[in-house]
């Protein structure tokens, strides 16, 4: 028999549970690059420590999305927070640097297993007409705790030290814990009532869907944008003369907007359609990028970094809502697990990739390399519309 749809009261304790393994992970990337630093380690050690964040979950996402397809979310969502509470506990009570390469694994693979849990559930006990809505709220949660994380990390540094900013974020994990155990008749023990044969299918049945290819050529556009505005904007804003406050002000402009986007995406989703959100969210990304090296005054970039953050902010409910839809019955944390490993993959390499770019062919052509992969992106997805209207979602 299937569980009841999610409340309001279910959802925000849902994004509440959200935000604190995720505070786990972005507070816990701040610490643990200070901490290192503090200790003597080298800029390559620290970027190893970085590089775990992301490698092992993008190894491990699909193996655990299967297996909270199989068994459901509330043994995935206490294993995830254990993770997270030894991703910060063992730096507080061990001051080692090599502790810290034990902290990014259990921190990376915490947060993920966690927060496939999350998105598993939000999807299969949303009404589908609150689908999208309630993602967006997830989505939400995550600017909070993307925006907290470092500052919490970051201040408890300079107030308490190292030892005790580790000690402060392990909190988080552990109050996720308690409220889990307190409120655990609200998540479903057991896994989807998928066919006995799904757990036989493989990946490449999942890509052989042309929606589910859509959506996932859409998850690597956007994620990468993301990811290419992170790493680059300070670049290129040194090479121009920036000041580190301006370049500051430049990411916090796009922070803000991402947050402002989702707050009126219960709005805008009332009246525009997952696909027509997308195609607009990589034109506008791709025509920013496009512009963003021919601009070196402040102000315009500040107003440009806006624009992004309203393109990319509003993409991920978008996506999820589409990946619901699309995947087949009883694989939906699989398809969030692929989804996942490919951000993950693309938080490794991009920054590689672009780096390389940059260095040989000058700052603006990573810039443009994106834009010339999101335009193109925004086409094929006006494609998805009209195979949308032809074929509807399976749910």
């Amino acid at each position: 028999m299937p569980a009841a749809s999610l409340d309001t009261r279910s959802v925000l304790l849902i994004c509440t549970l959200a935000v604190l393994a995720h505070f786990g992970l972005t507070g816990g990337r701040v610490a643990v690059a200070l901490g290192a630093l503090a200790q003597g380690s080298s800029s390559f050690t620290v970027g190893v420590m970085m590089a775990l964040f992301a490698v092992l979950p993008m190894l491990l996402s699909v193996h655990s999305g299967r297996w909270v397809d199989r068994i459901g979310v509330r043994r995935p969502m206490r294993v995830g927070a254990w993770l997270l509470l030894a991703g910060s506990a063992l730096p507080w009570i061990i001051q080692d640097t090599r502790v810290f390469f034990l902290s990014s694994c259990a921190t990376g693979i915490g947060c993920m297993v966690f927060q496939i849990a999350c998105q598993n559930l939000v999807g299969m006990r949303s009404a589908p007409d609150d689908r999208m809505l309630n993602f967006a709220r997830l989505a939400l949660s995550m600017s909070v705790s993307g925006f907290g994380g470092p500052l919490l990390a970051g201040l408890a540094i300079d107030h308490l030290g190292h030892r005790w900013a580790f000690g402060l974020l392990a909190l988080c994990p552990m109050i996720a814990l308690i409220v889990l155990q307190r409120q655990r008749h609200r998540f479903a023990r057991g896994g989807s009532h998928a066919p006995a044969a799904a757990a036989r299918q493989q990946l490449g049945d999942l890509l052989a869907d042309p929606m589910m290819r859509r959506v996932l050529l859409a998850t690597v556009l956007l994620s990468g944008a993301w990811d290419l505005n992170s790493f680059m904007v300070p670049i290129y804003g040194a090479s121009i003369g920036l000041s580190a406050t301006t370049i500051g002000v430049i990411l916090s402009a796009f922070a803000s907007a991402t947050f402002v986007i989702r707050l009126l995406l219960p709005w805008i989703q009332r009246r525009l359609q997952p696909w027509t959100l997308l195609r607009g969210a990589m034109g506008m990304a791709g025509s920013v990028y496009l512009a963003y090296p021919f601009f070196a005054e402040a102000p315009m970039l500040i107003g440009l970094a806006f624009l992004l953050g309203l393109a990319l902010g509003s993409g991920q409910p978008s996506l999820l809502s589409l990946l619901h839809a699309y995947s087949p019955a009883g694989r939906m944390a699989e398809a969030l697990g692929l989804r996942m490993s490919l951000i993950n993959g693309g938080q490794f390499c991009l920054p590689l990739v672009f780096g390389a770019i940059g260095t040989v062919a000058g700052h603006g052509l990573p810039f443009w390399t994106m834009a010339a992969l999101l335009l193109p992106g925004a086409v094929l997805t006006g494609r998805g519309i009209r195979q949308e209207a032809a074929r509807p979602p399976q749910r």
